[in-house]
C-alpha cells in the first residue's frame, strides 16, 4: 500500500523518522513540489496547523535538479524565495545516503538550516529539517503525477 500526506500527518515523529531510516534516498527531484509541514503527534489538531502553515507560510519547493538548486514557494501567493543546494550525502540521523537540501552557502536568513529528504512513495518524499544539528520538525513534499 502506498502512502500518502494525510497518513504521513497522523503519525508521530518517531514513525516518520523509522519511515525515513527505512526509505530509499532516491533521485534528486525534479519541479514543483507541494509541501506540507509534519508536525509528528499525530492528532487532528496538527493537520489543521499543517493547512495553516501551508496557506500562510511555506508551501513547498521547486527543484532543478540538472543544477542541483531549489527555492522555497513562500506566503499565499507562492512568492519564490531561499535558495538551498542540492546533492545527495549521509543523513544527520542515520549516515546513510539521503538527498540534502543545504542552505548554508546560499541564505543568510536560512544559513543554519539543512533538510534531508528520501523518496518514501511515488513522487513522494519526506524528511527532518535540522537548525544546527537540533532537529526541528519533518516536511513532505509532493510531486505531480
Amino acid at each position: 500500500m502506498a502512502i500518502d500526506v494525510p497518513q504521513l500527518l497522523k503519525m508521530t515523529s518517531d514513525q516518520l523518522d523509522e519511515l525515513f531510516k527505512n526509505s530509499p534516498a532516491g533521485d534528486i527531484p525534479d519541479g514543483d513540489a507541494q509541501g506540507t509541514a509534519l508536525l509528528g503527534t499525530g492528532t487532528q489538531i496538527d493537520a489543521n496547523i499543517a493547512e495553516f502553515i501551508n496557506l500562510f507560510g511555506w508551501q513547498g519547493k521547486v527543484f532543478d535538479a540538472k543544477d542541483g538548486v531549489l527555492i522555497n514557494k513562500l506566503l499565499v501567493f507562492g512568492f519564490r524565495a531561499i535558495i538551498a543546494t542540492v546533492y545527495k550525502g549521509p543523513s544527520w540521523i542515520d549516515g546513510k545516503e539521503c538527498i540534502v537540501l543545504d542552505y548554508s552557502k546560499t541564505s543568510l536568513l536560512a544559513h543554519r538550516i539543512r533538510d534531508e529528504i528520501r523518496n518514501i512513495g511515488p513522487r513522494l518524499y519526506m524528511g527532518p529539517v535540522f537548525w544546527d544539528k537540533a532537529r526541528l520538525v519533518h516536511f513532505s513534499l509532493q510531486f505531480p503525477s
